[in-house]
């Protein structure tokens, strides 16, 4: 009889053990969704944003048409990228994403390179507005990436933790990816825009 009631108290107590890891698990990979929902939110405010400061520029930079439409066109293949990762956020999804992220990144810049050569672009105040909004919107997708780039943290050392470690792959716990910058590295500074 003794021994049955140990057997018994064993068995609940690895069960409740086990429920314990995979509702931590659950939690932590929930806040990695939520982290980068967060991240979504301020790419389409950004992708918001560029169709009004090519539609400003276009008057402006009537040679430059094909710079315009590389940009366009770059904003729609982000936002097609981050459509794909927001539905489902996995490791390959996540690489797209930063892969048309960087490329967006850098056609921006060469746009805004290209309108420092017309003055009367730079004192247009709309184009000074819109400027200004994407800039504080790169701020907050920093600060977006960051906390995401934390939750994956969390998760990753909660994820590879020993005794979770022996539950986690078999509940289909995978490792969750960092957001890199173009370089490879985490991200660990705000996007540098320069407007002046």
């Amino acid at each position: 009889m003794k021994t049955v009631v140990v057997l018994a108290v064993v068995i609940v107590a690895v069960v409740i053990w086990g429920v314990s890891i995979y509702n931590g698990l659950v939690n932590l990979f929930n806040q990695i969704r939520n982290a980068f929902s967060q991240i979504d939110v301020q790419l389409q405010r950004r992708y918001d944003l560029i169709p009004n400061l090519v539609e400003t520029a276009k008057g402006y930079l009537k040679h430059e048409r094909e710079t315009l439409e590389a940009v366009i066109a770059a904003r729609n293949t982000a936002q097609a990228a981050a459509k794909s990762a927001s539905d489902n956020p996995d490791a390959a999804a996540l690489r797209k994403l930063q892969g048309a992220e960087s490329a967006l990144e850098g056609l921006l810049t060469k746009f805004f390179a290209l309108s420092e050569a017309y003055p009367d672009l730079k004192a247009n105040q709309n184009m000074a507005q819109l400027q200004e909004e994407l800039a504080s919107t790169e701020n907050r997708i920093a600060f977006a990436r960051q906390a995401y780039n934390d939750a994956v943290m969390r998760y990753n050392i909660h994820r590879e933790s020993f005794p979770n470690s022996l539950l986690a792959a078999p509940f289909g716990f995978k490792p969750a990816e960092q957001w890199l910058s173009a370089e490879g590295s985490v991200i660990r500074q705000n996007v540098k825009v320069s407007f002046s």
